[in-house]
């Protein structure tokens, strides 16, 4: 950003300012001149981690300008240096639309997965060879920027990829992100920029030790801690973070003048250049342009091996088709572009100790056994507790108390044990032993032979009815918002709660006695448990926790009945006709609906207003797709998915989950897979694309 004659015009102009701050002459000239100085400094710290001034030194040209500033508001401008702190508290987020959708990248984990990629890509741009640029995958939270006449002028979180929370005041306190930038000198008027916000290994270290201090629990990873701090109401908070951006990707920008666009945004490694010549925090000297898969497979593998000595974390590299307008030619997905991919790093793996295990009961009865390890950081999280999922495991492994076992995090998330590592035992290991009585309730553990899990029968059992009522709250079911586990767990132990229809009679005066319920967050809860009243009973039947019933039975068992209570009258027999249901799932739900207690918890909550009745159904008898099942698979050129499936639902039609005789239409879009292929060995399966779908739809 800075020529060597210009940095060492600045340097000079801060020895020149250091020397009387208190003194300085404000005209409107020299001021814009201490302004200049103080980006200068901000780009070498913040930008180049190469000051060439001293925290002190920096302090006392920043509070000149702010004590000229004060004295003479009428020389404050909007990218001030003095103007990226806001004093006042954000008390909302407002929802933002994104000027061009952020969609997700595809995932590669082998050089294999990116041959693939490469003989695709090359399918598509019609080369024989295809040029790539190849850069850090940053382990932060997506940004998009706005920038108009080169102010910064909206920032917003990624969100759900079409809009995203409001964050600009919090942006605005990262020194990494210039408040203006010189892109009318490109014929640039507005850009729309992606890109990652991080905290380096060392800041969050420094932040968590600070925490420490105060006797307050740790944040548990960069990640995290960056994702979190963009949406904290306190700008001040946000600035002691000592946060960092990168940004990445331009993808959209409007021209001044009707002219040729710029050589810089013909390519993506020029639209790097461009973004660091102006003094963003680009990957500029981290990519590499290569032509040719072989290449970027040897870059990819090299930046693995010395991830650990960077200073930020990141899991793995993003590789993009450096042509602009080949990228535009090869197009998207409705979940991810064509021209780009990521290549994930390997697991992180780490050794420790094996203290305890703990014995956790589910909401089904299931006894899942926990490992207790010695905390160890694996991939920037700190591990110390890990599922052990069933007594196989724990005999398959070989695992024992006190040994030393290899522990990794599959996909950099879900850590697991490895293995043990029996030659380094001493001796004085233990054996571990799974319970015979439930470790809640003491019911006596059955264990049916065909299943993996020991499970407690027992109903009643406490820790199974705190679970169901976590499950039945849950998102994806009743999606009471408000309660979350804490809570139902809170008004169990106080006996406030008791079971599923004791949600729907909560003593809301005892609870607003309780430290930490609100007006405000009281009235939140209300509203969320009466707006679950009249949830789709496909929720309703998933929020029960019948054994095996998961979201897609659940809609097939809603699209069967007008009432949930007419299950009692079904036979095993009659529920294995229905779709995907099998002899396990069809016993389960006959049990279920067979079983006094969940027939009267089930008249409760229609009692208490719960909808059981299914309103849905009801209207769409004779809808135009009224019997016939449908199963999507590949790409859909315009339609999402989930919108495709719910269009279906809608009119009169079902979904199935796999390719059987049973499944009338499979509706293929691009890059479909194994489906296809089954599907055309059935000669009652009709093959239809989108526009076909579409058409059914119309008629």
């Amino acid at each position: 950003m800075y020529s060597p004659k210009e940095t060492i015009e600045l340097q000079k102009a801060s020895e020149k300012l250091l020397k009387h701050p208190s003194n300085f002459d404000f005209t409107a000239k020299n001021l814009d001149s201490l302004k200049a100085v103080l980006r200068f400094h901000e780009y070498r710290y913040y930008v180049q981690n190469d000051p060439m001034v001293s925290d002190f030194e920096y302090d006392q040209l920043y509070k000149a300008l702010e004590k000229i500033e004060k004295e003479n508001p009428e020389l404050v401008t909007a990218n001030s240096p003095t103007q990226r702190v806001a004093t006042v508290l954000t008390k909302t987020f407002n929802t933002v639309q994104h000027l061009v959708p952020m969609l997700s990248l595809e995932n590669s984990y082998n050089a294999e997965d990116l041959l693939d990629w490469d003989r695709k890509a090359k399918d598509l741009s019609k080369l024989s060879e295809v040029e790539y640029c190849v850069e850090p995958k940053f382990d932060g939270a997506s940004i998009s920027l706005i920038y108009e006449n080169d102010a910064l002028v909206r920032a917003a979180t990624r969100g759900n990829g079409i809009e995203g929370d409001e964050i600009t005041t919090n942006i605005r306190q990262i020194r990494s992100v210039p408040l203006s930038a010189n892109f009318s000198k490109y014929n640039i008027h507005q850009i729309e920029i992606r890109g990652e916000v991080l905290l380096t290994k060392a800041n969050f270290k420094k932040y968590n030790d600070a925490l420490a201090e105060q006797n307050i629990p740790p944040l548990a990873n960069p990640r995290n801690a960056a994702a979190g701090s963009l949406r904290i109401k306190d700008p001040a908070e946000v600035r002691r973070r000592n946060l960092e951006a990168f940004l990445y990707h331009v993808s959209y920008f409007t021209l001044i003048d009707d002219e040729e666009i710029p050589e810089e945004l013909q390519s993506h490694a020029g639209a790097l250049q461009l973004l660091w010549s102006l003094g963003f925090r680009s990957p500029e000297k981290e990519k590499m342009v290569v032509k040719g898969i072989e290449a970027v497979i040897t870059y990819c593998q090299q930046f693995e091996e010395g991830r650990d000595q960077l200073p930020y974390e990141i899991d793995g590299m993003v590789i993009k088709v450096n042509n602009v307008e080949l990228q535009d030619r090869m197009g998207m997905t409705t979940h991810h572009p064509r021209w780009a991919i990521a290549y994930k790093f390997k697991a992180r793996q780490a050794t420790s100790k094996l203290k305890s295990v703990e014995f956790q009961v589910g909401r089904t009865g299931s006894i899942t056994p926990v490992a207790k390890i010695d905390p160890v950081p694996i991939g920037g999280v700190t591990v110390g507790s890990i599922s052990l999922f069933n007594e196989d495991v724990i005999r398959e492994k070989d695992l024992m108390i006190g040994d030393t076992v290899l522990v990794e995090r599959a996909g950099d998330v879900i850590p697991y044990i490895v293995k043990s590592l029996a030659d380094a035992r001493t001796g004085n290991e233990k054996k571990i032993l799974f319970p015979s009585n439930c470790p809640v309730c003491k019911d006596v553990l059955v264990k049916v032979e065909e299943e993996a899990a020991w499970r407690c029968n027992n109903i009643n059992c406490e820790a199974q009815v705190v679970e169901r009522m976590i499950h039945f709250t849950s998102k994806d079911a009743m999606d009471i918002r408000g309660f979350g586990d804490a809570n139902i767990k809170k008004f169990f132990e106080l006996k406030f709660l008791h079971d599923i229809p004791g949600i729907y009679t909560l003593p809301f005066e005892k609870i607003q006695q309780r430290e930490g319920f609100g007006e405000k967050s009281i009235t939140n809860l209300q509203t969320a448990i009466e707006n679950s009243k009249t949830q789709p009973i496909h929720r309703l039947i998933f929020a029960l926790g019948i054994r095996f019933v998961g979201e897609t039975t659940a809609k097939t068992l809603a699209q069967t009945v007008k009432h949930i209570l007419e299950f009692e009258k079904f036979s095993v027999e009659e529920l294995q006709v229905l779709e995907d249901i099998g002899p396990k799932v069809a016993n389960s739900i006959y049990q279920f609906f067979h079983n006094d207690d969940n027939i009267l918890m089930l008249q409760k909550l229609e009692s208490l207003g719960v909808q059981l009745a299914n309103k849905k159904r009801a209207s769409l008898s004779g809808s135009i797709l009224d019997g016939q099942t449908f199963l999507f698979t590949g790409s859909l050129p315009t339609l999402k998915r989930s919108d495709a499936e719910e269009m279906v639902e809608q009119n009169g039609g079902k979904l199935l989950g796999s390719v059987s005789s049973k499944l009338n239409y499979l509706v293929v879009g691009e890059d479909a897979g194994s489906k296809l292929e089954k599907a055309k060995k059935i000669s009652s399966v009709k093959i239809i694309s989108e526009a076909d779908f579409l058409h059914l739809l119309r008629k």
